[in-house]
């Protein structure tokens, strides 16, 4: 069996990884360090929740602990890019760990917070930088931040920011960046759009797949009931009254519709609390920081969050809505089953959602069971349909929000809320338009 210490990282970094108490890599761990401590550019493939941080941050590391240069202004060393601000801040948290016993500045780069603090620390200088590319090309546009330095460029869940229209800003970022660099590239599926970028801006790269494109996360106990929309609430009230629940992350499509079903939640006694885009960044943060310390068991999110939150001890993840994208499946029921633990994903399907499920389970390649309802809800489950049944794809861009069901455009689309990119959402207008749009959705989502 490998270990950390077979690697030939260096010491400075060994000595933190061995402080945080790990010693035999995972296996995208195991395979990846290895060619990137050799500077190959790199194809990573693998599912939420396997270490995929510490597969680029501890060759990353290493390299400016073994080639150390002085620390310039606003031009950092390493960039790495993220969709969401969660996910930007435990990506750095994971740098300032990993990097304890080094001299290595780390900062954010991201909206919903002021610019001006920002820009003040990339005045100071640092090695590495973790950003949203839309507040990133904020930065750009005025001066505050230079990519010439650029390094070691990481784009952590390409998939992710194609699918929230982040495609534009990213073209933008990759012009600034120097031709000769070290570039990893890793999501959770692989799409085409990846495999052109793939194409496009590595060079020659080693490639790991860790799990089959699209396959949900082994140790994660799937299941479905059949309910209507109008039953949706009582159903998962009465899944979240079960015993064996710890922590609850629990899924709706719209930003909306978060915010109505915690309002219902708590009016039937349930502590919950939303995080979503049009959160500001200290209301997101304090409900992380309550659902990790078990405070607010419940958390309801919206897609943007489904890998922006690593959170241990999450029991369940419940689908109170179906994704409209079968690959965002596999996304949020990556965050239960974590760190070696098992965990339980809950999905509540109404009849305007069978085509979704069908999707899913086609890309997942596995019938999701269907489970027997909690005790005192038999009476709404409906029985599972004919899996010879014919089912079509909704009209329109998305179903009904919360418990109703009907048809319409859920509110906060605009924004980039529903299942459509950012940058598509609205249709025509003028060019301008168009770009404010993405810009509104940046900041939303980054």
């Amino acid at each position: 069996m490998t270990r950390f210490t077979e690697l030939g990282l260096h010491k400075q970094v060994l000595k933190a990884v061995s402080q945080q108490g790990y010693d035999t890599p995972t296996p995208i761990q195991a395979q990846a360090i290895p060619p990137l401590l050799e500077g190959r550019d790199l194809l990573g493939i693998a599912q939420t929740g396997t270490g995929k941080t510490a597969a680029f941050a501890l060759p990353t590391l290493h390299h400016l602990v073994s080639e150390p240069r002085k620390r310039r202004s606003k031009t950092p060393r390493v960039l790495v890019l993220s969709p969401t601000r969660e996910l930007a801040l435990q990506i750095a948290e994971s740098f300032t760990g990993y990097g304890a016993f080094m001299d290595c500045r780390v900062e954010t780069v991201f909206g919903g917070v002021k610019i001006g603090r920002q820009i003040r620390n990339m005045e100071r200088g640092c090695e590495v930088v973790v950003a949203t590319p839309g507040r990133l090309v904020d930065l750009m546009q005025q001066g505050a931040i230079e990519l010439g330095g650029v390094e070691i460029l990481i784009l952590d869940e390409a998939d992710q920011m194609l699918d929230m229209g982040f495609i534009h800003d990213l073209k933008k970022i990759m012009a600034r960046v120097p031709d000769t660099r070290q570039t990893l590239l890793l999501s959770a599926t692989m799409p085409k759009l990846i495999g052109d970028l793939a194409q496009r801006y590595l060079t020659d790269p080693v490639r790991v797949s860790i799990a089959p494109e699209s396959t949900t996360a082994e140790r994660v106990d799937q299941g479905v009931i059949h309910v209507a929309n109008g039953d949706k609430l009582a159903m998962l009230e009465a899944v979240l009254s079960g015993e064996e629940i710890e922590r609850a992350l629990v899924f709706t499509r719209t930003k909306h519709g978060a915010d109505k079903l915690v309002r219902k939640l708590l009016a039937k006694g349930i502590q919950a609390q939303a995080i979503h885009g049009n959160k500001s960044q200290n209301q997101r943060v304090k409900a992380l920081e309550a659902f990790r310390a078990g405070k607010c068991p419940v958390l309801i999110a919206t897609d943007i969050a489904a890998r922006g939150i690593d959170v241990d001890g999450i029991s369940h993840v419940l689908n109170f809505e179906m994704p409209n994208v079968a690959e965002q499946y596999v996304h949020r029921i990556g965050r239960t089953a974590r760190a070696g633990r098992a965990g339980s994903a809950v999905s509540l399907v109404a009849g305007d959602e069978l085509y979704y499920l069908r999707e899913i389970e086609k890309v997942t390649r596995a019938r999701i069971p269907v489970l027997p309802a909690p005790e005192g809800c038999e009476a709404i489950a409906l029985p599972e349909p004919d899996r010879n049944m014919r089912v079509t794809k909704p009209k329109g861009p998305g179903r009904g929000q919360g418990g109703g069901g009907g048809a319409g455009k859920p509110r906060g689309q605009r924004q980039g809320a529903s299942g459509k990119p950012a940058g598509q959402a609205g249709g025509g207008g003028k060019p301008g338009g168009r770009q404010r749009q993405r810009r509104r959705a940046s900041a939303s989502a980054g």
